[in-house]
């Protein structure tokens, strides 16, 4: 047999939460049969991913996605189709698609985005929405107002629709975690309709690993977050002048002067825009009424309103090229998410690290953390619990050895995509 792994994005590098799930899986999926990838870059450096990549793969097909919001929102309008499909709407994209698929005894497609190119009455197909989209956008109407709630509410109504149609059509529709498969089943979707939960690599997320090296992670050092380098074991970017960084491999400050708090994801992705800006506004101030924390907010792509956040206690990195150096290097890491969907890869990696997390309850829901997660939802909730373990050193680190524990028990990769080789009918 063969396989049409179609995706919204190229599944490397794994340097934000979509590209991790569809790298890993990719990957497993083509240890076990010929791969045919097919798939969107939105920036152009994916356009040319290095052969330890593609040597995986039976064929590559890469196509430049370069339509505006804007052009995507008229488009819609005049259609009546949910924005999130005509953003990725392409005639390219559908003629090598249909290249692809009469070589191909099934396929595994990667966003919901997507399935809007699969035939009816085409190879069987296994669809991973990862999480539900039309409920992200009814919890992004919660919090508009006017034109745009409107928007948020019509895109939920449709994209919902749209997605209920394809887990009709699917031979099974997976979500990265039971409590979004449930949300899925609960609004009258039918099928079958299972969860496949991310996993983690504790041997390149290990504290007592160096950081230095990123060769599980090819492509030229590109790590999991983004390109600016951790060398010599020094966080080598500050854009505070009022700020030393840190030594990492710590964890319990900044090179002695504070204790370091640190946040990672991708910076453009609003839910993590609102996380940053509530901790930096409402929670750091409250926390520094009792110890000196340093806050920083590392990841790629930050808006205009995340580098607004940069001040003497706030750092907003941009790029890294690894940021396991900022998680070693923290006393404590934050998920302070309001609005989360799934399981958060930025918590699984701080718990691969050791590190003990105190996140909102949205943010840890769906991940099986025994107790490892400090959890709080109000702003006095998180400065208490974070100011207890940076006065607490011992049991800090205590947490996280149990928590690293808990993920290397729970969440190898291997062990969560094992489900894939039956519902693909591929040899394990």
């Amino acid at each position: 047999m063969s396989l049409l792994f179609l995706a919204h994005r190229v599944p490397f590098p794994p340097d934000r939460g979509d590209k991790i799930r569809s790298f890993h899986i990719l990957q497993y999926l083509a240890r076990r049969t010929p791969v045919h990838l097919v798939a969107f870059a939105d920036d152009e450096a994916d356009f040319d991913p290095p052969a330890a990549f593609t040597d995986l793969l039976a064929s590559c097909k890469i196509l430049p996605r370069k339509k505006s919001q804007k052009r995507a929102a008229i488009e819609a309008l005049a259609t009546g189709k949910p924005v999130s499909l005509t953003a990725f709407a392409s005639a390219a994209m559908q003629a090598a698609v249909d290249r692809v698929l009469p070589e191909v005894t099934s396929t595994y497609c990667f966003s919901g985005q997507m399935a809007q190119y699969l035939p009816v009455g085409g190879p069987p197909v296994v669809m991973d929405f990862v999480d539900v989209d039309s409920a992200k956008f009814a919890g992004f109407a919660d919090d508009a107002r006017g034109p745009m709630r409107w928007m948020m509410l019509r895109e939920a109504r449709l994209l919902g629709a749209f997605e209920h149609n394809v887990a009709a059509r699917a031979s099974a529709s997976l979500f990265v975690s039971e409590a979004e498969a449930r949300v899925f089943r609960e609004g009258g979707a039918t099928g079958q309709i299972l969860a496949v939960e991310n996993g983690i690599d504790s041997e390149t997320f290990d504290p007592d690993g160096s950081y230095r090296s990123l060769s599980r992670h090819p492509g030229e050092g590109r790590g999991p977050v983004g390109k600016v380098a951790v060398t010599a074991f020094r966080l080598s970017l500050s854009p505070s002048p009022n700020w030393a960084p840190a030594s990492a491999g710590e964890g319990n400050g900044v090179g002695g002067q504070a204790p370091l708090i640190v946040f990672t994801g991708q910076m453009d992705y609003r839910p993590n825009i609102d996380a940053v800006t509530w901790f930096a506004r409402d929670i750091l101030p409250l926390i520094r009424k009792r110890h000196s924390a340093h806050f920083a907010i590392v990841g790629r792509a930050p808006t205009a309103a995340v580098k607004a956040l940069a001040g003497d206690h706030v750092t907003v990195t941009g790029a890294v090229d690894d940021v396991r150096g900022w998680l070693a290097a923290a006393a404590v890491c934050v998920a302070p998410l309001k609005l989360a969907r799934g399981i958060q890869n930025k918590v699984l990696e701080a718990m691969a690290m050791a590190r003990p997390v105190v996140a909102s309850t949205a943010a840890a829901e769906g991940i099986d953390h025994a107790d490892t997660i400090r959890v709080a939802d109000t702003a006095q909730d998180f400065a208490d619990r974070i100011a207890a373990l940076i006065e607490t050193p011992g049991t800090a680190a205590a947490l996280g050895q149990a928590a690293r524990a808990q993920v290397i028990r729970r969440y190898g990769w291997d062990a969560r995509l094992a489900p894939l080789d039956a519902l693909l009918g591929l040899a394990p």
